[in-house]
């Protein structure tokens, strides 16, 4: 194959083998030309960010990547849509990529999705559309052209859907605006009223107007979706479950620190602008918060977004919409943030950030969905369910006051534990039980009850061992398509996996410089999970042993398998 990827609006011979294509430099050229496209927008030239926007839409390369990411790393690459179309074999996956290359985005014609549900926290039921396939490729293409020019513009405070951002930056950001030496004590709590539903199709298309496929993303968001076989219109919002769909949601959420009259001086919050008492706010797509200095002020918060919300068709939901005093408490993200009394500080009190109670009891739902879910099943493989659970909180938490909530879950797990055993060895006594199933942690320590698979001694992890510590936020606007900053997100990328990762992970990882073997990627790739693989497989003598792992892609190491 041809992979001279600058030379992408040229003819090339046909793809024939998934395996041959040298996905290093396909992705050296998406980045770069993304990274291009961010500074001319930061630079104010216009003509230029069209001209490489509409690269990037002819860019072989960056099909070949939006294909990967659609039918090997994206959680429902096994989704079909209206049409039933899967793409699962890598001989699919070069059939696809041939006839797409023959086809003109422009003149591309969406089906509409097919209308599914997951149940929310609150028990209602959030509807998802899944496109086909090729309106999915088609939407990650158009994403890498569109997202770095509003990068450039999106609010430092919005930290939902945009890459390298997360709920912790979040979190850590309403710490900074409002701890101790703040004098911000009131908070308006919003929420927009089916925010995703109801976004405005006109002022979308405004906002992207002058962007080269505008086209095809009005078509997206007419497409309409099907719904047990009957065919629904869409008038308004953006359809969740296509990959744009996030994207177009902060495109029309921008704006919101303008509505509040926010300012800064050179990265720096302006506390008074035009009279008003100062103001701060964060926001994570439809949900945020504005920080004020008096309840009155806080009060005037919602007349001074009515016309950011009847530009964009939204409302605030007024049984989620509320005004609280720090001392009180409120609920963010799964976070409850509050400002005890303290003998200790300068102003008698000490912001505090702890999971909520919402957020711990849905943790114990799912511990105990996945011991419904083993029932029966090997130890092994309820260690690994569980690991995968536990993980997930204790990355998330650690980074907060947590320490009792960790104890009470694990005391739970125990809990659950034992009575698994009683049910998977009725006959047997406790002593025995605990002989064959219970040893101490291999990384040391005298707790002696910790859940071992008595055939490959793997270990159930602990949420004690997730040792709290303090989250270091994303600075100000920076984002990953400054070229300017690719050392601060390569010391970040790698601050962050040694601080998710257990210990044998990190040290493969090291050794590996934090890439994966198979395709010389960074480990930290976006969607990618990971999984510890033989170098020399056990079929062919390779043994259990330190020196045989290596950490790989879950995708590298199906493809490596496959072959």
């Amino acid at each position: 194959m041809n992979t001279n990827f600058k030379s992408v609006a040229s003819a090339s011979p046909s793809l024939t083998d998934w395996n041959m294509i040298q996905w290093i430099k396909a992705e050296k050229y998406v980045k770069k030309l993304r990274q291009r496209i961010f500074r001319a927008n930061k630079l104010g030239q216009t003509r230029k960010v069209r001209k490489l926007q509409r690269l990037m839409l002819k860019s072989k390369a960056n099909l070949l990547l939006s294909i990967r990411r659609v039918t090997q790393h994206n959680k429902g690459k096994r989704s079909a849509g209206v049409d039933g179309y899967k793409v699962v074999k890598p001989q699919q996956r070069v059939e696809l990529y041939n006839t797409m290359m023959q086809k003109n985005i422009m003149l591309h014609r969406p089906k509409p999705a097919k209308r599914t549900y997951i149940e929310k926290k609150n028990g209602k039921l959030r509807p998802l559309g899944i496109p086909t396939i090729v309106d999915r490729v088609y939407q990650s293409m158009v994403k890498n052209a569109l997202e770095p020019e509003w990068e450039a513009s999106f609010e430092a405070i919005s930290y939902g859907f945009r890459p390298k951002r997360s709920i912790l930056d979040a979190a850590e950001d309403i710490w900074n605006k409002i701890n101790s030496k703040s004098k911000k004590r009131w908070v308006f709590e919003g929420d927009f009223k089916g925010c995703f539903d109801n976004l405005n199709h006109g002022y979308i298309l405004e906002q992207v107007s002058k962007f080269p496929a505008k086209t095809i993303i009005s078509r997206w968001l007419k497409a309409g979706y099907v719904d047990n076989n009957v065919f629904n219109v869409t008038d308004a919002g953006t359809p969740q479950g296509g990959s744009i769909s996030p994207l177009l949601a902060n495109i029309a959420l921008h704006g919101m620190e303008d509505a509040l009259g926010i300012k800064y001086r050179s990265g720096v919050l302006h506390d008074k602008v035009d009279g008003r008492c100062g103001r701060s706010m964060v926001r994570y797509a439809d949900d945020f918060v504005v920080f004020c200095e008096t309840k009155e002020d806080a009060e005037k918060v919602y007349a001074d977004l009515k016309p950011y919300l009847a530009s964009r068709g939204l409302e605030l939901s007024m049984d989620k919409t509320k005004i609280t005093h720090i001392d009180e408490g409120f609920d963010f993200l799964g976070f409850n943030v509050r400002m005890y009394k303290s003998s200790t500080t300068r102003n008698g009190g000490k912001l505090l950030i702890k999971p909520s109670k919402n957020s711990v009891i849905k943790a114990r739902v799912r511990i105990k969905e996945v011991f419904q879910e083993c029932f029966g099943q090997r130890v092994l493989i309820l260690i690994e369910r569980l690991n995968e659970v536990i993980r997930g909180y204790g990355n998330l938490w650690r980074y907060s006051v947590a320490s009792k909530e960790l104890k009470s879950l694990d005391y739970y797990v125990r809990k659950l534990i034992t009575n698994h055993l009683k049910v998977l060895h009725p006959k047997k006594s406790s002593k025995w039980r605990s002989e064959r199933y219970f040893r101490k942690a291999k990384h040391g320590g005298n707790d002696r009850w910790i859940l071992t698979c008595p055939v490959t001694e793997k270990q159930v992890i602990k949420f004690a061992w997730f040792k709290i510590k303090r989250f270091t936020k994303v600075y100000f606007k920076n984002s990953v398509d400054d070229s300017t900053l690719n050392k601060y997100w390569m010391e970040r990328d790698i601050k962050e996996f040694d601080s998710t990762n257990v210990m044998h992970r990190i040290k493969l990882a090291k050794v590996q410089k934090y890439l994966c073997p198979l395709c010389k990627r960074s480990l930290r790739a976006e969607d990618e999970a990971l999984e510890v693989d033989h170098k020399l497989e056990r079929s062919s003598g390779g043994k259990d042993q330190y020196k045989n792992f290596q950490l790989v892609h879950v995708s590298c190491h199906i493809e490596r398998h496959s072959k």
